[in-house]
């Protein structure tokens, strides 16, 4: 019986290597050359949109942009897209492949069907992970998606998260020292990482010693933090930071070094943190001098606003049936329950209105904002969904609706040292091209309009891949 399972699991094994799976259903343009006439071009650089315009798209790449009356190439496959707009796919810098599942204590599993397809329907075309749960699983999801056996968007693997001793989950390895950090980052870049993340228990000396080895390989490090502050990451060389003010303990009263302060005591000093002050903005241009990128993270940041302290509008897409419609029944009573838990008192309102006055102030001193939805919290921030609601609360933040296109386009490419390649339209790039009903340089809320997601030239069907999904959040 037992050498009859080997085989079975064997034959199976072999059969699953060898059938390419067939993703037609999911497509709704692929051929050798592709027109799209009469549109909008929105190309990232923040510069103002073009009307009227002619996209060819050929061998994965753009080949031209230029006026409507421009000639299209014999027996390209032409669109014509009056009333639509084009922009560059998305550049996530603060992905994941797992969501909470419960606790206590808190747990996370790994969502590796889901949300790769997720990414790329809402327009993430190249998506960093901002730390791994399981690691293995997320290179292996990446081989996948190289190899066409996986949807999904282009993804650059972060290693597992290098926590410090006191980790609030036990997903999540702790480091022993700062030898003991080295040999991690060396590890992973060997398995086949390309960027690190800091968590929020690590001491200086286990930081210092994890960008080190990090920059040894060639790769940049990023940090949700608390244990360190931003200005101490600064002065250690840390390349990015997550989140933004909401999680930098310098000024918190009784800060002591190499300890996480209480959530509540930092969330106290930060609601009444001014964030125009000498000490703030002196950080805020030792963040800029030191080229320090950060990344914004409004949309899981939003899940935690009381409804009573909320616009019409904020309410609606906390409960948007979309987003509900995608989770589990397990998930989605969770996230409910945690919405329904969040009591008119609760600071986050104010808390997030810091937070985007603090990514204004940084834009403003010369810094480089990203951004991204991080899937995790309470579970209302969704891959796709969520990246998309990310690109609306930059402009609530007041940010223009160009300028937060470049932040979620060109600003992460450019961070990534890709920019030759992806974050904005122009002939040569790859065609990593957004085709939105509407016209989101005016009315960002048009992303929402989302219709076909080329990745490398092949056209995806947005809603297609949603609802190939819906109902798996929190399963699979």
């Amino acid at each position: 019986m037992r050498k009859t399972l080997v085989l079975i699991l064997c034959l199976a094994g072999t059969l699953a290597a060898q059938q390419a799976p067939d993703f037609s259903q999911f497509i709704k343009v692929n051929a050798a050359v592709v027109a799209l006439t009469h549109v909008r071009v929105i190309d990232g650089t923040g510069a103002a949109a073009r009307d009227d315009q002619t996209l060819v798209i050929s061998g994965g790449k753009i080949q031209s942009i230029g006026p409507a009356s421009a000639a299209v190439p014999a027996g390209a496959k032409t669109l014509d897209l009056a009333g639509y707009s084009v922009m560059p796919g998305m550049v996530g810098m603060h992905e994941h492949l797992f969501y909470p599942a419960g606790g206590p204590p808190p747990l996370f599993s790994e969502m590796g069907f889901s949300f790769p397809r997720m990414y790329l329907a809402g327009g993430v075309t190249t998506a960093r992970t901002g730390g791994s749960i399981e690691p293995y699983t997320d290179l292996a999801i990446k081989r996948n998606i190289d190899t066409g056996q996986m949807i999904g968007p282009k993804l650059r693997i972060t290693g597992p998260y290098l926590e410090g001793a006191g980790s609030f989950t036990p997903d999540l390895y702790e480091l022993k020292d700062a030898d003991d950090a080295r040999r991690t980052v060396a590890y992973w870049s060997q398995e086949g990482a390309t960027s690190f993340k800091a968590y929020m228990n690590i001491t200086r000396a286990e930081l210092g010693a994890a960008i080190d080895e990090a920059h040894k390989h060639g790769f940049k490090l990023t940090g949700h933090l608390c244990s360190v502050t931003f200005s101490e990451a600064a002065d250690l060389g840390i390349d990015n930071l997550e989140h933004g003010i909401t999680e930098d303990t310098e000024f918190v009263a009784g800060k002591k070094p190499d300890e996480c302060p209480s959530g509540r005591k930092a969330l106290q000093a930060l609601l009444k943190l001014d964030i125009q002050s000498a000490p703030v903005q002196a950080m805020v241009r030792k963040l800029v001098e030191k080229k320090v990128a950060v990344t914004s993270t409004l949309a899981v940041l939003e899940a935690f606003v009381p409804n009573s302290a909320s616009e019409p509008a904020r309410r609606k897409s906390l409960l948007q049936k979309r987003v509900l419609d995608a989770m589990s029944a397990d998930a989605r009573a969770r996230y409910l329950q945690s919405r329904a838990n969040i009591g008119p008192e609760s600071p986050w309102a104010t808390g997030m209105k810091k937070e985007m006055e603090f990514e204004r102030s940084f834009v403003a001193a010369g810094g480089l904002l990203m951004m991204g939805v991080d899937p995790t919290g309470n579970g209302g921030a969704l891959p796709g969904y969520g990246d998309q609601r990310q690109l609306e609360l930059l402009v609530e933040a007041g940010f223009t609706p160009l300028e937060a296109i470049r932040i979620a386009t060109l600003n992460a490419a450019q961070f990534l040292g890709e920019a030759e390649h992806i974050g904005s339209l122009a002939p040569g790039k790859q065609a990593d091209v957004l085709v939105i009903k509407g016209d989101p340089s005016r009315d960002i809320g048009d992303i929402e309009k989302l219709e076909i997601v080329f990745k490398d030239g092949v056209g995806w069907d947005s809603a297609a891949l949603f609802d190939s999904v819906r109902g798996l959040v929190g399963i699979r």
